[in-house]
């Protein structure tokens, strides 16, 4: 990665943070906590940031279409979290193996 990747990288999430910024207050709330979630337990392929850049997609959306925030994930942030990584591989995943000392035996 030269450095004129990296602040092309800056300059985009800068962008997409101006977008969450432009959001109304309960869906930045909601965002972050999403943004946190991920981090920590958060698909491998999180890096990509399509993932995060689709939720923004869908809160703009729903934002445009007068809907709270809740009605868009539901009272359970964390299981709409869950929910949309299912399928991928996530950074607890790789915990669990670590500790089991088997890869790929981390239960989904």
């Amino acid at each position: 990665m030269g450095i004129q990747d990296i602040i092309e990288g800056k300059k985009q999430w800068r962008a997409h943070m101006a977008r969450v910024k432009a959001l109304p207050r309960d869906y930045q709330i909601v965002y972050k906590e999403i943004q946190r979630y991920y981090l920590k337990v958060g698909p491998v392929e999180l890096v990509d940031g399509t993932l995060l850049s689709g939720i923004l997609d869908f809160f703009e959306e729903g934002v445009a279409a007068g809907k709270g925030v809740l009605e868009l994930v539901g009272n359970d942030v964390a299981a709409f979290c869950d929910d949309l990584v299912k399928d991928s591989r996530t950074y607890a995943d790789i915990y669990q193996e670590s500790i089991s000392g088997e890869p790929g035996t981390a239960d989904k």
